[in-house]
Protein backbone atom coordinates (compact mmCIF):
# COMPACT_ATOMS: atom_id res chain seq x y z
CA UNK A 1 0.00 0.00 0.00
CA UNK A 2 1.58 3.85 -0.88
CA UNK A 3 0.85 5.87 2.05
CA UNK A 4 0.38 9.45 1.71
CA UNK A 5 3.93 11.00 1.10
CA UNK A 6 4.08 15.28 1.26
CA UNK A 7 0.82 16.33 0.79
CA UNK A 8 0.02 13.66 -2.44
CA UNK A 9 -3.01 11.28 -1.94
CA UNK A 10 -2.35 7.33 -2.05
CA UNK A 11 -2.72 5.46 -5.00
CA UNK A 12 -5.49 3.42 -3.42
CA UNK A 13 -7.06 6.07 -2.11
CA UNK A 14 -7.38 7.81 -5.38
CA UNK A 15 -8.48 4.45 -7.12
CA UNK A 16 -11.44 4.52 -4.39
CA UNK A 17 -12.13 7.58 -5.43
CA UNK A 18 -12.35 7.29 -8.89
CA UNK A 19 -14.25 4.08 -8.56
CA UNK A 20 -16.95 5.71 -6.19
CA UNK A 21 -17.16 8.51 -9.11
CA UNK A 22 -18.05 5.62 -12.28
CA UNK A 23 -20.73 4.39 -9.93
CA UNK A 24 -21.98 7.57 -9.64
CA UNK A 25 -21.84 8.46 -12.92
CA UNK A 26 -22.81 5.39 -14.69
CA UNK A 27 -26.18 5.73 -11.79
CA UNK A 28 -27.23 8.95 -13.37
CA UNK A 29 -26.64 8.28 -16.52
CA UNK A 30 -28.63 5.03 -16.35
CA UNK A 31 -31.64 7.41 -14.92
CA UNK A 32 -31.75 10.03 -17.70
CA UNK A 33 -31.71 7.21 -20.60
CA UNK A 34 -34.95 5.35 -18.89
CA UNK A 35 -36.42 8.52 -17.87
CA UNK A 36 -36.15 9.81 -21.71
CA UNK A 37 -36.72 6.81 -23.12
CA UNK A 38 -40.51 7.39 -21.44
CA UNK A 39 -40.84 11.06 -21.49
CA UNK A 40 -40.23 10.95 -25.37
CA UNK A 41 -42.13 8.16 -25.95
CA UNK A 42 -45.33 10.00 -24.42
CA UNK A 43 -44.25 13.12 -26.17
CA UNK A 44 -44.21 10.97 -29.82
CA UNK A 45 -47.46 10.09 -28.85
CA UNK A 46 -49.27 13.11 -27.37
CA UNK A 47 -47.83 15.17 -30.06
CA UNK A 48 -47.89 12.55 -33.29
CA UNK A 49 -48.71 14.30 -36.50
CA UNK A 50 -47.02 16.55 -39.20
CA UNK A 51 -48.97 19.99 -39.05
CA UNK A 52 -46.48 22.39 -37.51
CA UNK A 53 -48.41 24.29 -34.98
CA UNK A 54 -50.37 21.29 -33.51
CA UNK A 55 -47.55 18.33 -33.70
CA UNK A 56 -44.36 19.66 -34.83
CA UNK A 57 -43.91 22.67 -32.51
CA UNK A 58 -45.04 21.61 -29.79
CA UNK A 59 -43.45 18.34 -29.48
CA UNK A 60 -39.50 20.41 -29.96
CA UNK A 61 -40.80 22.72 -26.98
CA UNK A 62 -41.65 19.12 -25.04
CA UNK A 63 -37.82 18.83 -25.84
CA UNK A 64 -36.03 21.84 -24.67
CA UNK A 65 -38.69 21.37 -21.36
CA UNK A 66 -36.97 17.88 -20.99
CA UNK A 67 -33.31 19.40 -21.62
CA UNK A 68 -34.31 22.80 -19.25
CA UNK A 69 -35.84 19.81 -16.87
CA UNK A 70 -32.52 17.67 -16.96
CA UNK A 71 -29.89 20.41 -16.15
CA UNK A 72 -32.66 21.34 -13.35
CA UNK A 73 -31.97 17.92 -11.99
CA UNK A 74 -27.97 17.93 -12.40
CA UNK A 75 -27.76 21.03 -10.55
CA UNK A 76 -30.15 19.52 -7.83
CA UNK A 77 -27.83 16.77 -8.07
CA UNK A 78 -25.24 18.48 -7.49
CA UNK A 79 -26.16 20.48 -4.69
CA UNK A 80 -26.93 17.03 -2.93
CA UNK A 81 -24.32 15.64 -3.71
CA UNK A 82 -22.50 18.15 -1.94
CA UNK A 83 -24.64 17.50 1.25
CA UNK A 84 -24.09 13.99 1.06
CA UNK A 85 -20.27 13.80 0.91
CA UNK A 86 -20.20 15.86 4.02
CA UNK A 87 -21.70 12.96 5.53
CA UNK A 88 -19.93 10.43 3.51
CA UNK A 89 -18.12 9.59 0.07
CA UNK A 90 -19.99 6.65 -0.49
CA UNK A 91 -23.65 8.32 -0.10
CA UNK A 92 -23.47 9.66 -3.18
CA UNK A 93 -22.54 6.78 -5.49
CA UNK A 94 -25.02 4.43 -3.58
CA UNK A 95 -28.39 6.80 -4.23
CA UNK A 96 -27.53 7.21 -7.76
CA UNK A 97 -27.12 3.35 -8.50
CA UNK A 98 -30.47 2.95 -6.30
CA UNK A 99 -32.31 5.17 -8.04
CA UNK A 100 -31.20 3.71 -11.57
CA UNK A 101 -32.22 0.21 -10.88
CA UNK A 102 -35.30 1.58 -9.21
CA UNK A 103 -36.53 3.69 -12.01
CA UNK A 104 -35.46 1.16 -14.78
CA UNK A 105 -37.37 -1.40 -12.57
CA UNK A 106 -40.71 0.88 -13.32
CA UNK A 107 -39.72 1.74 -16.96
CA UNK A 108 -40.08 -1.92 -17.38
CA UNK A 109 -43.69 -2.22 -16.50
CA UNK A 110 -46.21 -3.35 -18.52
CA UNK A 111 -48.36 0.50 -18.24
CA UNK A 112 -45.21 1.93 -19.84
CA UNK A 113 -44.76 -0.27 -22.53
CA UNK A 114 -47.00 2.36 -25.23
CA UNK A 115 -44.43 5.06 -24.12
CA UNK A 116 -41.68 2.44 -24.73
CA UNK A 117 -43.09 1.34 -28.17
CA UNK A 118 -43.58 4.76 -29.09
CA UNK A 119 -40.33 5.72 -28.32
CA UNK A 120 -39.16 3.02 -30.96
CA UNK A 121 -41.35 4.38 -33.63
CA UNK A 122 -40.21 7.78 -32.89
CA UNK A 123 -36.03 6.47 -33.31
CA UNK A 124 -36.87 3.66 -35.94
CA UNK A 125 -38.94 5.66 -38.51
CA UNK A 126 -40.83 4.40 -41.53
CA UNK A 127 -39.17 0.99 -40.78
CA UNK A 128 -40.28 0.99 -37.28
CA UNK A 129 -43.85 2.21 -38.24
CA UNK A 130 -44.55 -0.82 -40.34
CA UNK A 131 -43.11 -3.49 -38.32
CA UNK A 132 -45.56 -1.87 -35.49
CA UNK A 133 -48.25 -2.89 -37.57
CA UNK A 134 -47.32 -5.51 -38.72
CA UNK A 135 -47.05 -6.88 -34.80
CA UNK A 136 -50.80 -5.93 -34.47
CA UNK A 137 -51.97 -7.71 -37.38
CA UNK A 138 -50.33 -10.60 -35.13
CA UNK A 139 -51.67 -9.36 -32.11
CA UNK A 140 -54.79 -9.62 -33.90
CA UNK A 141 -54.50 -13.08 -35.13
CA UNK A 142 -53.93 -14.48 -32.00
CA UNK A 143 -56.80 -13.22 -30.30
CA UNK A 144 -59.01 -14.98 -32.80
CA UNK A 145 -57.83 -18.44 -32.04
CA UNK A 146 -59.56 -20.69 -30.72
CA UNK A 147 -57.61 -21.16 -27.17
CA UNK A 148 -58.51 -24.96 -26.74
CA UNK A 149 -57.98 -25.92 -30.09
CA UNK A 150 -54.95 -23.90 -29.65
CA UNK A 151 -53.90 -25.76 -26.40
CA UNK A 152 -54.47 -29.10 -28.33
CA UNK A 153 -51.67 -27.25 -31.01
CA UNK A 154 -49.20 -26.91 -27.80
CA UNK A 155 -49.55 -30.23 -26.42
CA UNK A 156 -48.79 -32.14 -29.45
CA UNK A 157 -45.80 -29.86 -29.70
CA UNK A 158 -44.46 -31.65 -26.90
CA UNK A 159 -42.49 -34.51 -28.34
CA UNK A 160 -40.69 -32.50 -30.84
CA UNK A 161 -39.69 -29.47 -28.21
CA UNK A 162 -35.88 -30.63 -27.48
CA UNK A 163 -34.96 -31.35 -31.44
CA UNK A 164 -36.39 -27.84 -32.31
CA UNK A 165 -34.86 -26.45 -29.78
CA UNK A 166 -31.29 -28.11 -30.54
CA UNK A 167 -32.15 -26.68 -33.97
CA UNK A 168 -33.06 -23.26 -33.19
CA UNK A 169 -30.11 -23.06 -30.66
CA UNK A 170 -27.68 -24.59 -33.75
CA UNK A 171 -28.70 -22.09 -36.08
CA UNK A 172 -28.85 -19.07 -33.42
CA UNK A 173 -32.75 -18.91 -33.82
CA UNK A 174 -35.62 -18.27 -31.54
CA UNK A 175 -37.17 -21.31 -30.66
CA UNK A 176 -40.41 -20.07 -30.24
CA UNK A 177 -39.96 -18.62 -34.13
CA UNK A 178 -39.79 -22.28 -35.27
CA UNK A 179 -42.12 -23.86 -33.47
CA UNK A 180 -44.35 -21.05 -35.36
CA UNK A 181 -42.81 -22.50 -38.06
CA UNK A 182 -43.68 -26.00 -37.74
CA UNK A 183 -47.43 -25.29 -36.35
CA UNK A 184 -48.22 -23.15 -39.46
CA UNK A 185 -46.60 -25.96 -41.45
CA UNK A 186 -48.32 -29.60 -40.07
CA UNK A 187 -50.02 -28.25 -36.97
CA UNK A 188 -47.47 -30.71 -35.28
CA UNK A 189 -49.11 -33.51 -37.47
CA UNK A 190 -46.10 -34.72 -39.16
CA UNK A 191 -47.22 -36.21 -42.26
CA UNK A 192 -47.02 -36.05 -46.05
CA UNK A 193 -48.78 -33.58 -48.10
CA UNK A 194 -50.14 -33.47 -52.05
CA UNK A 195 -47.59 -30.54 -52.82
CA UNK A 196 -44.64 -32.82 -51.49
CA UNK A 197 -44.03 -30.96 -48.37
CA UNK A 198 -42.73 -33.70 -46.20
CA UNK A 199 -42.59 -34.19 -42.11
CA UNK A 200 -43.05 -31.63 -39.32
CA UNK A 201 -41.93 -28.61 -41.16
CA UNK A 202 -43.48 -30.18 -44.32
CA UNK A 203 -40.16 -29.36 -46.51
CA UNK A 204 -39.92 -30.06 -50.28
CA UNK A 205 -36.78 -28.37 -52.77
CA UNK A 206 -33.98 -27.60 -50.48
CA UNK A 207 -30.66 -25.18 -51.71
CA UNK A 208 -27.96 -27.63 -51.77
CA UNK A 209 -26.32 -25.29 -49.10
CA UNK A 210 -28.88 -25.92 -46.58
CA UNK A 211 -28.58 -29.58 -46.65
CA UNK A 212 -24.86 -29.15 -46.16
CA UNK A 213 -25.23 -26.70 -43.13
CA UNK A 214 -27.89 -29.17 -41.38
CA UNK A 215 -25.56 -31.83 -41.85
CA UNK A 216 -22.79 -30.06 -40.42
CA UNK A 217 -24.15 -29.11 -37.63
CA UNK A 218 -26.18 -32.81 -37.04
CA UNK A 219 -23.03 -34.49 -37.87
CA UNK A 220 -24.94 -36.79 -39.68
CA UNK A 221 -25.24 -38.50 -43.38
CA UNK A 222 -27.53 -39.10 -44.83
CA UNK A 223 -30.35 -36.62 -43.66
CA UNK A 224 -34.01 -37.72 -43.89
CA UNK A 225 -37.19 -35.39 -44.02
CA UNK A 226 -38.75 -38.54 -42.12
CA UNK A 227 -36.84 -37.90 -39.22
CA UNK A 228 -38.24 -34.60 -36.46
CA UNK A 229 -34.87 -33.82 -35.61
CA UNK A 230 -33.13 -34.05 -39.34
CA UNK A 231 -36.55 -32.04 -40.28
CA UNK A 232 -36.00 -29.40 -37.96
CA UNK A 233 -32.70 -28.90 -38.60
CA UNK A 234 -33.27 -28.50 -41.90
CA UNK A 235 -36.24 -26.13 -41.74
CA UNK A 236 -33.51 -24.28 -39.23
CA UNK A 237 -30.67 -23.89 -42.15
CA UNK A 238 -33.44 -23.21 -44.67
CA UNK A 239 -35.25 -20.21 -42.62
CA UNK A 240 -31.48 -19.30 -41.98
CA UNK A 241 -30.84 -19.11 -45.38
CA UNK A 242 -33.86 -17.00 -46.61
CA UNK A 243 -33.16 -14.81 -43.56
CA UNK A 244 -29.65 -13.78 -44.54
CA UNK A 245 -31.65 -13.88 -48.07
CA UNK A 246 -33.56 -10.75 -47.20
CA UNK A 247 -31.23 -8.77 -44.80
CA UNK A 248 -32.48 -10.34 -41.93
CA UNK A 249 -36.20 -9.10 -42.36
CA UNK A 250 -37.96 -11.67 -40.34
CA UNK A 251 -41.73 -11.03 -42.65
CA UNK A 252 -39.51 -11.33 -45.83
CA UNK A 253 -37.66 -14.00 -44.76
CA UNK A 254 -40.01 -16.07 -43.62
CA UNK A 255 -42.35 -15.65 -46.86
CA UNK A 256 -39.63 -16.31 -48.80
CA UNK A 257 -39.32 -19.89 -46.52
CA UNK A 258 -42.82 -20.18 -47.69
CA UNK A 259 -42.16 -19.54 -51.55
CA UNK A 260 -39.00 -20.93 -51.70
CA UNK A 261 -37.99 -21.55 -55.03
CA UNK A 262 -41.27 -21.10 -56.86
CA UNK A 263 -41.67 -18.65 -59.61
CA UNK A 264 -37.63 -17.56 -59.71
CA UNK A 265 -38.05 -16.95 -55.46
CA UNK A 266 -38.91 -13.67 -53.61
CA UNK A 267 -35.60 -12.12 -54.48
CA UNK A 268 -36.27 -12.60 -57.78
CA UNK A 269 -40.11 -10.97 -57.11
CA UNK A 270 -39.03 -8.43 -55.42
CA UNK A 271 -36.12 -7.30 -58.01
CA UNK A 272 -38.68 -7.67 -61.05
CA UNK A 273 -41.26 -5.66 -59.17
CA UNK A 274 -38.74 -3.04 -57.27
CA UNK A 275 -40.54 -4.13 -54.51
CA UNK A 276 -38.23 -3.44 -51.09
CA UNK A 277 -40.30 -4.15 -48.15
CA UNK A 278 -43.09 -6.73 -47.07
CA UNK A 279 -45.48 -4.02 -47.17
CA UNK A 280 -44.30 -2.70 -51.00
CA UNK A 281 -44.53 -6.85 -52.50
CA UNK A 282 -47.75 -7.70 -50.95
CA UNK A 283 -50.12 -6.38 -53.95
CA UNK A 284 -47.77 -8.24 -56.32
CA UNK A 285 -48.06 -11.60 -54.63
CA UNK A 286 -51.42 -12.46 -56.13
CA UNK A 287 -52.26 -16.11 -55.15
CA UNK A 288 -48.97 -16.53 -53.14
CA UNK A 289 -49.47 -16.78 -48.95
CA UNK A 290 -48.96 -12.73 -48.21
CA UNK A 291 -50.39 -13.85 -44.99
CA UNK A 292 -47.92 -16.56 -44.22
CA UNK A 293 -45.58 -15.05 -41.93
CA UNK A 294 -48.22 -12.99 -39.50
CA UNK A 295 -49.64 -17.25 -39.14
CA UNK A 296 -46.38 -18.16 -38.20
CA UNK A 297 -45.56 -14.96 -35.71
CA UNK A 298 -49.12 -15.36 -34.34
CA UNK A 299 -48.63 -19.12 -33.48
CA UNK A 300 -44.59 -18.27 -32.31
CA UNK A 301 -46.35 -15.86 -29.83
CA UNK A 302 -48.67 -18.50 -28.15
CA UNK A 303 -45.93 -20.45 -27.92
CA UNK A 304 -44.26 -17.96 -26.09
CA UNK A 305 -47.34 -17.02 -23.99
CA UNK A 306 -47.37 -20.76 -23.33
CA UNK A 307 -43.64 -20.77 -22.13
CA UNK A 308 -43.54 -17.46 -20.23
CA UNK A 309 -47.08 -17.75 -18.27
CA UNK A 310 -47.51 -21.62 -18.43
CA UNK A 311 -50.55 -21.38 -20.02
CA UNK A 312 -51.96 -19.14 -22.53
CA UNK A 313 -53.56 -15.59 -21.84
CA UNK A 314 -56.69 -13.86 -23.66
CA UNK A 315 -55.39 -11.38 -25.55
CA UNK A 316 -58.76 -9.04 -24.80
CA UNK A 317 -59.12 -9.72 -20.86
CA UNK A 318 -57.47 -7.03 -18.14
CA UNK A 319 -54.30 -5.76 -19.18
CA UNK A 320 -53.24 -9.03 -20.87
CA UNK A 321 -52.57 -7.05 -24.35
CA UNK A 322 -50.24 -4.67 -23.18
CA UNK A 323 -48.87 -7.45 -20.76
CA UNK A 324 -48.25 -10.00 -24.16
CA UNK A 325 -46.95 -6.42 -25.73
CA UNK A 326 -44.14 -6.48 -23.47
CA UNK A 327 -43.31 -10.01 -23.89
CA UNK A 328 -42.83 -9.02 -27.29
CA UNK A 329 -43.13 -11.48 -30.68
CA UNK A 330 -40.65 -14.14 -31.00
CA UNK A 331 -37.27 -12.75 -33.44
CA UNK A 332 -39.13 -9.13 -34.34
CA UNK A 333 -37.39 -7.50 -31.66
CA UNK A 334 -34.09 -7.96 -30.00
CA UNK A 335 -35.14 -8.69 -26.50
CA UNK A 336 -34.25 -10.98 -23.58
CA UNK A 337 -36.35 -14.18 -24.78
CA UNK A 338 -34.31 -15.17 -27.46
CA UNK A 339 -34.41 -18.89 -26.65
CA UNK A 340 -37.43 -19.65 -24.53
CA UNK A 341 -36.88 -22.56 -22.38
CA UNK A 342 -33.38 -23.25 -22.54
Amino acid sequence: MVKKVSGKFSVDGLKNKLLLMLFEVLGLLAILVSAIMVLLGYSANWFSGTRFFSSMLPFAFAVLGLIVATTGLLIGWWKLRKWLHAKSSVLAPILSVCLALLIAWVSMQDQFASARAHFRTLVGGKQEAGSVTLAHQVYAAYRRYDAAQLQRMLDRAQPYKPAIIDAARAFDLDANLLQGVAATESSFLPRDSKDGGRGLFQLTQLPKAVVEQAGKRLAEHPLSLIKPRHNAYLAAATLKYYLAQMNDDLFLGLLAYNIGPANGGLKFIMQEYGATDFTSIQPYLQQLPRDYPIRVLSYALAFRISQQEGKLLAYEEGKNALHIQQLGIPGLHVDFYDFPGL
